[in-house]
């Protein structure tokens, strides 16, 4: 593209503790820019809220650990890791009835995605 605009997808990384009920508190951001050879997730759970909308009991620590992943996926970890970039993002953003889901596609355009990535997580899942 012109001027080094390049197209992107991004897409909410949701904690879903009651998926019955489908409230979901947005715990992060993936990003996928085919043209820059980037993907990349930011995950930030705030806890408090969390604990808020969970039902009592509802396993905190183990919805941060496997939001966790999501970053470690995209920087080509474990088995998922392996797929090339648009492959795992694809397979994150998939519909899953699991406590961590993702949101609809939606996409955008920047000149670098870490910092388009940035500004999403500051404005979608940042208080």
């Amino acid at each position: 593209m012109a001027d080094g605009i390049a197209t992107y997808d991004y897409a909410m990384l949701r904690v879903v503790p009651r998926v019955e009920r489908g409230e979901f508190l947005n715990g992060g951001v993936i990003l996928f820019c085919r043209t820059k050879r980037f993907l990349a997730a930011a995950v930030e759970l705030d806890r408090a809220r969390l604990a808020a909308l969970a039902p009592p009991g509802f396993a905190i620590d183990d919805a941060e650990e496997a939001l966790a992943t999501i970053p470690a996926i995209c920087a080509g970890e474990g088995p998922i890791g392996t797929l090339p970039q648009a492959e795992r993002f694809h397979w994150i953003v998939a519909p899953h009835s699991t406590i961590i889901q993702a949101s609809p596609v939606h996409c955008g355009r920047c000149i670098d995605p870490a910092a388009a990535l940035e500004h999403l997580l500051a404005m979608l899942v940042r208080r």
